[in-house]
């Protein structure tokens, strides 16, 4: 009997050496630059309630000896140019990422079962699976609740809803560049092997309260609009394909 491909998934990398302030967001392929809008923040929390104020910053690779609040996320910048997550082609920038930090107007960081505030170098692991390189560069999304708002569920959402809103500006020119122009291509095939092992693997996500949620299967890789929450749906099991968990399907948001 002969494999069968279910989804095939193309993924186009394109790096990133310099991110700069602009008056618009756009990427300059040539010179491996990204500009981003710097007054998008002040658009994207002007109809969040519960959001006292939030700053975008850019942290160069040789900057984290700095403070932070508490981190709620990292995130990767992609974004699916054809098809949906897990088929069709993603493009994605290497070389920058960005950070979600929070706390409330009181001073109280936004954590469930502890906090993260600190110097950036000294509480993060770099180089791991969900967080950045040594290199990259990261945009930085510092968001200041009102008071109480940092322990109840919608305060951390609205953070991440205001973040994911900084990444889809980027997103949405990320997804014009020539495909022909990255640096790399990977592709990954889905497939039915007639006669051969069934795998399934099984991974345990947080589903406990207002920072322990997880999102699956977003409008994005990796992001927040149209993700349905763990919680919401009882926490229970949900079965996601390979290409589908590889293009970005969950989103922790913790």
């Amino acid at each position: 009997m002969e494999e069968r491909v279910l989804r095939r998934l193309v993924i186009k990398s394109f790096h990133i050496n310099d991110v700069k302030f602009s008056e618009k967001t756009f990427i300059d392929i040539q010179n491996r630059t990204l500009y981003l809008r710097k007054n998008c923040i002040e658009e994207f929390i002007s109809n969040e309630e519960d959001i006292k104020q939030a700053k975008l910053s850019i942290i160069p690779k040789d900057g984290r000896d700095i403070f932070v609040n508490s981190i709620l996320d990292f995130s990767p910048i992609a974004t699916k140019v054809l098809g949906r997550l897990g088929e069709g082609i993603t493009h994605v920038l290497t070389g920058v990422c960005g950070m979600l930090t929070a706390v409330d107007e009181e001073g109280v960081q936004v954590a469930e079962f502890g906090s993260s505030e600190g110097i950036l170098s000294q509480q993060v692991y770099f180089n791991r699976a969900g967080t950045p390189k040594d290199d990259d560069i990261i945009i930085h999304v510092d968001i200041t609740l009102k008071k109480g708002m940092g322990t109840v569920r919608k305060g951390p959402t609205a953070c991440h809803r205001v973040f994911d809103k900084v990444i889809q500006e980027i997103r949405n020119v990320l997804k014009k560049v020539n495909g022909r122009l990255c640096d790399e291509r990977h592709e990954f095939i889905d497939s039915i092997k007639p006669l051969k092992k069934k795998v399934v693997i099984i991974k345990q996500v947080a589903g406990q309260g207002a920072m322990y949620d997880t999102l699956f299967l977003p409008n994005e890789p990796g992001g927040f609009e149209g993700g349905r929450s763990i919680i919401d749906v009882g926490n229970v099991p949900i079965i996601l394909s390979p290409n589908e968990f590889r293009d970005g399907a969950l989103r922790a948001m913790h």
